[in-house]
């Protein structure tokens, strides 16, 4: 619940700044985690004596375990506060970073990322819902653009600081470098952030006295059309486009380009559209709306994606960079709309919200790569700009008469 007695933090207040410092910081510690095994899998695999397809698993259980605990985030935030609850996620996270990097088995790291992703669950289901309520209302676009332009941060971080390091040492020392860096953005976020004014515990009791309430928010969540949309166009927009990252590498060390792999590593760099086109998302929402924006950022990451089927090399690279900040924009419009338009409902809404978005991420960046073995790249970027054409037709179709 929210109480409307206090007024929410305004553009430009020194609360509001740090609670932008606070979020990007926030997204930094989770995603340089979440994906820092990502570009050494090579390295785990031969230090592990496992498959490539086991060692994948090193990111697919962190991703799985935050999928899982997003909506019962979301219920402890409402118990505790999104701010308390959200310090305890991301400290239990470092900490089973750094456990996970020197486990001795390779069962044990599993079951260590998967409890690291559990545990990061926490920052995603419960940024939205603490900058709504906290912020101006005419804030709150500016403010998640902010939040998604810091995940985009640590998910390169997480990738170009752990592979340098791992192979002049080892990869254990890559994850661990990223888990260090990882617990410094998570202090930031923590002696930055604002203190919850608003936020008042929606019910008491015990037992039924106490879920009924909650489980009646996330049944109304579920029934609103608009609500649905949106956790559709995340599982939509981030499935296609963890696909095209997947796959975009098999693509360019084949014929014709041949680019080598350590080059290949470098279109990571691609994520710094992201961080660019977040705020600015965030900002033009306020100004024009929020539908406006994000079905226009949706055309321009079909754009992207069309030029990455153009022959020349710098063409494939400019779209990758074109579709990755579009993606981003979109998204930190849509995460931030779900929460704000989930009044009593938010930490629900944000959970359910990344609970789609990182299902997206499991179930079509895998199974699209049947495509790219069956059809190739031209086929795989049209199913991928198929899935952001129904994403946009949703919004457009039910969203224009919803509302924000």
């Amino acid at each position: 619940m929210l109480d409307e007695h206090r007024p929410g933090h305004p553009v430009g207040s020194p609360a509001y700044r740090r609670m932008l410092v606070a979020l990007v910081c926030a997204g930094i510690a989770t995603f340089a985690q979440l994906y820092s095994p990502q570009g050494m899998l090579q390295l785990i695999s031969a230090d592990l004596g496992v498959g490539p397809e086991q060692a994948a698993l090193t990111v697919s259980a962190a991703t799985g375990g935050l999928a899982l605990a997003v909506v019962p985030w979301s219920f402890a935030g409402d118990r505790i506060g999104r701010l308390r609850a959200m310090v305890l996620a991301v400290s239990a996270a470092t900490t089973l970073a750094l456990v996970a990097a020197w486990a001795p088995s390779y069962e044990l790291v599993l079951v260590l990322r998967l409890l690291e992703g559990a545990a990061l669950g926490g920052i995603p289901a419960l940024a939205m819902a603490y900058l709504s309520e906290e912020v101006d209302e005419q804030a709150r676009a500016i403010a998640a653009g902010w939040f998604v332009a810091g995940t985009t941060v640590g998910g390169l971080l997480g990738r170009v600081v752990a592979t340098p390091i791992a192979d002049a040492l080892t990869w254990r020392a890559g994850m661990s470098a990223v888990a260090l860096l990882s617990a410094a953005a998570a202090a930031a976020f923590v002696l930055t952030a604002p203190r919850e004014r608003r936020f008042v515990p929606p019910d008491s009791g015990t037992g039924s006295r106490r879920w009924a309430p909650r489980a009646a928010r996330l049944t109304r969540t579920l029934r609103d059309p608009g609500q649905l949309v949106l956790f559709a166009c995340a599982f939509l927009l981030m499935g296609g486009f963890v696909a095209i990252y997947n796959y975009l590498a098999f693509h360019l060390t084949a014929a014709p380009y041949r680019v080598s792999a350590g080059v290949v590593g470098l279109v990571f760099l691609a994520y710094l559209g992201g961080t660019v086109s977040s705020p600015a998302a965030g900002r033009l929402a306020t100004r024009y709306g929020r539908l406006p924006v994000m079905l226009a950022a949706m055309g321009v990451m079909l754009l992207g994606l069309l030029l990455t089927i153009a022959g020349p090399l710098l063409l494939v690279l400019v779209g990758l960079l074109v579709m990755t900040g579009a993606f981003f924009a979109a998204h930190s419009i849509a995460s931030g709309w779900a929460g704000a338009r989930a009044e009593g409902a938010r930490s629900q809404a944000t959970g359910l919200y990344n609970l789609a978005y990182y299902s997206g991420s499991s179930v079509l960046g895998w199974s699209t790569g049947h495509v790219y073995e069956a059809f190739g790249w031209p086929a795989t970027v049209a199913v991928v700009g198929a899935g952001v054409i129904l994403a946009a037709a949703l919004a457009l179709g039910v969203l224009r008469t919803q509302g924000g």
